[in-house]
């Protein structure tokens, strides 16, 4: 099972935005950064889930552990429903590149447990 750790940060709420992505397998870690452009924090975090969801299928992995500090994300794949309609294409993404995997779980950990995805999406804020 392979086991990806994403983050969204945002400078400023809304700001210049990154996604970090922590990819580990069997044996192997990958490490991605991407600049986003302007915009909310949560916005920021479903963005670091379909970049990593875009990883996971570009490289081939079929079975995905996801772990995110978001609890905003975590209970909108859980449940497949967004209150705030803002997200609701950002979560219709997510799911249909959840559902092209054969296995995908996401769970919630805290903020101290996500530090490596932290660093890389605040490495990926790009400022103007």
């Amino acid at each position: 099972m392979i086991e990806i750790f994403i983050d969204g940060a945002s400078a400023g709420n809304p700001g210049p935005s990154g996604a970090g992505v922590f990819i580990k397998t069997q044996g192997d870690v990958h490490r991605f950064s991407f600049p986003l452009p302007h915009m909310t924090n949560h916005e920021a975090e479903y963005h670091a889930l379909i970049k990593a969801l875009e990883v996971c299928i570009d490289k081939g992995f079929k079975t995905v552990s996801c772990k995110t500090d978001s609890l905003l994300v975590e209970k909108a794949i859980d449940t497949r429903y967004v209150k705030n309609k803002l997200y609701a294409p950002l979560l219709e993404e997510a799911v249909q590149l959840i559902d092209q995997l054969d296995l995908f779980f996401i769970k919630w950990i805290p903020e101290k447990q996500n530090k490596t995805a932290d660093v890389l999406a605040r490495q990926a804020i790009v400022r103007s």
